[in-house]
């Protein structure tokens, strides 16, 4: 009985030592995106920050990311989160504010991933979809979509997109991005180098991302 309950005390602390880190992230920086599928050279998506004094959307602060068609057929994909180090049974949690005023009609957006067990070494690489959001939106203006992706199969690496639909030279707004995640998890975000969070306080990560 004694090994019993040391056994089931240990348990419970290692189920305790893991906490999940906030990491939010405005486009303040100037950033845009880590990526775009496919074809980064065309550009599928023209990725710009914007500024509010220029008349742009913006959810919150002064910037948002203005995502432009630019593909000729299919659905583009801006990559805005590279996640690794992951584990089965991580759970992640991603989620951004979206804009466009086509209610039942392209343009859209929304959250979508696939994985790349590759991250960080090769961003380019693809290990299967990791599915998402069936939400498209509201099309009344700004509102948030977010997704949880439960890790299984031995992968390791997540990529986070935006998936646009829309025909080129059709226009969606980004805001706000929100990321939860284990703190034993490596993410990059757009503007910034890779943080391990594990390594960090919540101010120091939090810093680096605003």
């Amino acid at each position: 009985m004694k090994k019993a309950l040391l056994i089931l005390l240990a348990v419970g602390l290692a189920a305790s030592a893991q906490a999940t880190t906030f990491v939010d992230y405005g486009w303040e920086d100037g950033g845009t995106v880590l990526g775009i599928y496919p074809d980064p050279a065309l550009p599928s998506i023209i990725a710009t920050n914007v500024a509010s004094w220029d008349g742009a959307p913006v959810n919150g602060g002064n910037f948002s990311l203005e995502l432009v068609d630019n593909a000729e057929s299919g659905t583009p994909q801006a990559f805005v989160a590279y996640l690794w180090f992951l584990q089965d049974g991580d759970e992640v949690t991603v989620g951004f504010y979206r804009y466009d005023t086509t209610p039942d009609a392209s343009p859209s957006v929304r959250i979508w991933g696939h994985w790349n067990d590759e991250l960080p070494d090769n961003p380019d690489g693809y290990s299967g979809s990791a599915g998402g959001n069936d939400d498209y939106g509201t099309g009344e203006g700004w509102d948030y979509t977010e997704w949880t992706w439960t890790v299984a199969d031995g992968h390791t690496g997540l990529v986070v997109e935006a998936r646009t639909y829309s025909g080129p030279g059709d226009t969606v707004w980004l805001d706000d991005l929100h990321i939860e995640i284990p703190d034993h998890v490596f993410v990059q975000i757009p503007g910034c180098s890779p943080v391990g969070t594990e390594e960090n306080t919540w101010s120091q990560v939090k810093s680096l991302y605003r």
